[in-house]
């Protein structure tokens, strides 16, 4: 039984002894002594104040005994009470602190992480899309409560805080981050957010959240890379569903397979890799890795070559769009960035 449960217990019994004690001794005097006098009597003798004896049982060997078992039984409960409450208190708190403690130690090894700043419905998404493709993430947002209670069904890593203030980003490893996504609901929060992390870290990349259209030049200015509208994205999804639905439905599978978790992903091909000056026929993406090359794009261009050719060599520093399973995927990014 749980704590919390063993509590509920000691309450149910102890309302039944005072109630049992009251009803009690009200039998026992045949009525002659008030309700609230029989109470008293439970009272004082559970809590053994001793203020006297207000119910006349001297000569009741029957109340002496009943008394006797009300004081034994509501003692013993009470101290069980206290000794359960005292441990709920002090499990509690060290198991919080122990939690913490565990959590930074895991945030602290983290390399190359993604940092995600805001737990809202947008929030939510893009933690739930980063777990499934085996990304390395924390999260920041002040509901201490709903963090806890998202982390239960789907265990990450998180810190309670105000994302405005930059020592919670000290402690996310802002420093070791590969990117940070910026979705709190208001775009001055969003926007305050961006400046800050950029100046924090000017390497980073910054994809920011913008509620309304006038917000996108002033993120972009404020060190944002990318900025995303929902109201956007929301309109150019219903048109795709209305002209092309085949193909949304394609995507819509893909993101929803409980299967098998398949995704478009790019990689970048290093200088140091093995695959580095190979062609794509020779390169083994599609007979080792099981992946399928949409497009690549040199090192430094703007355009993509979609639907590469065979004979397409694969440069350093080249951006490869692939199709295929998150696994696959992970093998041939260890390979291209070794």
């Amino acid at each position: 039984m749980t704590i919390q449960n063993r509590l509920r217990a000691i309450v149910v019994g102890v309302v039944l002894i005072f109630v049992g004690g009251t009803l009690g001794y009200h039998a026992i005097t045949r009525g002659q002594a008030s309700l609230l006098d029989c109470f008293y009597m439970t009272v004082i003798s559970i809590t053994t104040v001793g203020y006297g004896e207000v119910v006349p049982i001297e000569n009741s060997p029957l109340g002496r005994i009943f008394t006797i078992v009300v004081i034994v039984s509501g003692m013993g409960l009470l101290t069980y009470g206290v000794s359960t409450l005292t441990a709920f208190l002090v499990e509690g708190e060290l198991s919080a602190i122990l939690g913490r403690r565990k959590m930074m130690k895991a945030i602290d090894k983290l390399n190359n992480h993604f940092i995600v700043v805001g737990m809202g419905a947008t929030g939510y998404q893009v933690i739930c899309e980063m777990d499934k493709t085996q990304r390395d993430f924390v999260v920041i947002d002040i509901d201490e409560e709903r963090l806890r209670r998202l982390s239960e069904q789907h265990p990450f890593l998180y810190l309670v805080g105000d994302a405005t203030d930059d020592s919670i980003f000290h402690d996310a490893g802002i420093d070791r981050a590969e990117g940070v996504v910026v979705v709190l609901p208001d775009d001055k929060d969003n926007l305050f957010v961006t400046i800050s992390v950029r100046q924090l870290n000017p390497r980073v990349r910054i994809i920011a959240k913008g509620v309304e259209s006038h917000a996108r030049g002033k993120l972009i200015k404020a060190g944002a890379d990318s900025v995303v509208s929902p109201n956007l994205i929301g309109g150019l999804r219903m048109v795709s569903e209305m002209i092309r639905p085949a193909a949304v439905g394609f995507l819509d599978l893909m993101l929803r397979d409980s299967q098998h978790t398949v995704r478009i992903e790019d990689v970048t091909v290093s200088d140091r890799s093995a695959l580095c000056g190979r062609n794509l026929r020779d390169s083994g993406i599609r007979q080792q890795y099981g992946l399928l090359v949409m497009a690549t794009r040199p090192e430094g261009q703007l355009q993509f070559d979609y639907n590469p050719g065979p004979e397409t060599i694969l440069q350093g520093g080249m951006d490869v769009v692939v199709l295929g399973d998150v696994e696959g995927v992970k093998n041939l990014r260890a390979v291209c960035t070794p």
